[in-house]
């Protein structure tokens, strides 16, 4: 069976393709079969009426599926939560076209004043936004629900399922033991519901420092998984929160919130990655317990692990990405060789891309290493049809066509994208001083270069056509005090111009880009590779900052045609040679362009 889902904007994608590191093969018009096992999780509740005419807790009726993304607003969203937005949106988006319809909640686990800001939760829904997904009503934040956990936390202690531990966080370690070790019951563990309901209220009412106190779970100290030793659901931090201000001075952890969390929003499927598999059963047992005591109704969310997104030549830990930023070994959380979204956004890379490049990596649950060339065929695939083209000359060197007047120009066109003669075509002259790539001339050509050269003995010079214009002849060249080529002369053929009956007349086997000196635009373009030069910077025991790589931006003026003068911020473009563009989204400006290189026409990494 094949599976769809909708993927914002218009998009109809398979589920998912094959997970191997490079794109599936497919025909034109052909589907892969989906690699989602999630998805036959979810048919199979579906035929169960596992999740059929649920109501929320107002009574009012709700989708049988519905999932959610909950990133904790503590830095900028990366490409590896790009595949988890794609995933649980993309889910939902396919299964609300099925009976009892679906949804994706939006959520910000905001439970830790100490490292979350405004600035990170406004970039997440703006990056969400950008990928093209819409969570409509439904945004949450966690710290809407900390009266509700507070109250669940009282209800526990009631039932002698929590207690507040009075140790100090160096011994609950150590009293937690270890994978052959059984963990030791805390002195405190045996306190009485009231005596523990009291302390619980001292907590909240301020009574104690940082770390005095803390509330547990009581579960089983011998347990064989470590996360289930009385786990700490509640600590003391003197600090204002970013939405609730002072009114807390204890605060719920993640482990605790998250699933309470789902809870309330009627979550059924909880999508995260493998890292959190350990923690399924506290997970279970928190949401178990609550529905036990009459908080929630069966059913109960259920957590789902899938394998995260390993990229090669990138890092994702929110710590070393800061370190990045803070050391300023990149120019901020929008560096286009950051792995951020704003990053990769800047750097030119679509939503459109990305999404394709999610679907094509599928989902399971084994690790695996994707490789950045899936990244980058994915944006080219993207590209290819919409992006209008340009000429740019990245490393100029002057041409001086001896045989055509100073004060004349021979207007030239060429179309804006070869597949949409609709786009019509751009405008440029011929003129008597052109730049051309240096690459193009040779003083003493290579074997099987077939662009411009000087004449070798009696034979003439090097014969090219100028794209979009006249066939010329390399006559010669100037070199400055250092021997280093600054001209290249040669003579043009005028019945041999682009488009005209001469042209056919015309055989040569060199094709090269060129732009008028006289009009082309200079603009600052930056060339971005790799931020790493190992494909693994973090893996074992490397220092990730010996991998990086001195050479992943240069800077550069080059000169452009004379259209692109006036290109807005985040207009792409394939420079035709060189690969695709886009107007830097920050320092761009009409008549001042900045440009960044996106990805090559083809993948030249090595």
């Amino acid at each position: 069976m094949r599976a769809f889902f909708f993927l914002g904007r218009g998009f109809l994608y398979n589920a998912y393709m094959s997970q191997d590191s490079k794109p599936s093969k497919v025909p034109a018009g052909a589907l892969a079969e989906p690699s989602n096992f999630l998805r036959q999780i979810i048919d199979h509740d579906l035929a169960s009426g596992a999740y059929q005419n649920r109501s929320n807790r107002d009574g009012q009726a709700i989708p049988s599926i519905i999932t959610r993304f909950p990133p904790e607003p503590n830095g900028y969203l990366h490409i590896g939560h790009a595949k988890s937005i794609c995933l649980n949106f993309g889910l939902a988006a396919d299964y609300n076209n099925q009976a009892g319809g679906a949804r994706c909640n939006m959520r910000l686990d905001d439970t830790n004043p100490v490292k979350e800001d405004i600035e990170y939760a406004d970039s997440i829904l703006d990056a969400v936004k950008w990928l093209g997904f819409d969570w409509g009503t439904h945004l949450y934040h966690a710290s809407d629900y900390f009266d509700h956990l507070y109250e669940f936390a009282e209800i526990l202690i009631q039932n002698g399922k929590a207690y507040v531990d009075s140790q100090s966080a160096d011994d609950i370690h150590t009293n937690r033991g270890n994978f052959g070790q059984a963990g030791k019951n805390s002195p405190y563990r045996d306190r009485t519901a009231d005596e523990n309901l009291a302390l619980f209220r001292e907590m909240r009412d301020g009574k104690y420092k940082d770390g005095e106190h803390v509330l547990r779970l009581k579960i089983d100290m011998a347990h064989p998984n470590i996360v289930m030793r009385d786990p700490v659901v509640y600590r003391i931090r003197h600090t204002d929160h970013h939405r609730t201000g002072s009114k807390w001075c204890i605060y719920p952890l993640y482990d605790f919130t998250h699933c309470i969390s789902d809870a309330l929003e009627n979550v059924s499927h909880s999508i995260c990655t493998l890292e959190f598999e350990n923690n399924r059963p506290l997970y279970d047992w928190i949401v178990a317990s609550l529905a036990e005591l009459g908080i929630f109704k069966n059913p109960v969310p259920h957590q789902y692990e899938f394998a995260r997104l390993n990229l090669t030549y990138t890092i994702t830990s929110k710590r070393k990405l800061l370190q990045l930023v803070e050391e300023k070994h990149v120019d901020g959380w929008d560096d286009p060789r950051m792995p951020t979204i704003v990053g990769i956004r800047r750097r030119g890379y679509t939503p459109e891309s990305i999404r394709l490049f999610c679907e094509r990596i599928g989902v399971s649950k084994a690790d695996s290493w994707i490789d950045m060339s899936t990244l980058d065929q994915a944006l080219r695939d993207d590209l290819e049809a919409k992006a209008p083209r340009a000429t740019a000359v990245l490393k100029p060197l002057k041409l001086v066509i001896e045989n055509f007047d100073a004060s004349a120009s021979e207007p030239c066109s060429a179309p804006r994208h070869p597949q949409h003669p609709e786009w019509g075509n751009r405008e440029f002259h011929f003129t008597k001083e052109l730049w051309i790539e240096e690459d193009d001339f040779m003083k003493e050509p290579a074997k099987g270069f077939f662009r411009l050269y000087p004449p070798i003995g009696d034979q003439p010079g090097g014969r090219v056509r100028l794209r979009h214009g006249f066939v010329i002849e390399c006559t010669g060249f100037e070199v400055d005090v250092n021997g280093n080529v600054i001209q290249v002369n040669a003579t043009h053929f005028p019945d041999s111009k682009s488009g005209t009956p001469g042209s056919n007349n015309y055989k040569v086997k060199g094709n090269i880009h060129w732009v008028s000196a006289a009009e082309a635009v200079p603009a600052q373009v930056r060339l971005y590779d790799h931020l790493f030069n190992d494909p693994h910077p973090d893996s074992g025991d490397k220092n990730f900052l010996d991998a990086i790589n001195p050479n992943s931006k240069q800077t550069i003026t080059a000169y452009l045609e004379p259209c692109m003068k006036d290109a807005k911020a985040e207009d792409r473009f394939q420079f035709e040679r060189h690969g695709y563009f886009v107007a830097d989204q920050s320092d761009s400006k009409p008549g001042q362009p900045v440009f960044n290189r996106t990805v090559g026409l083809k993948d030249s990494w090595k």
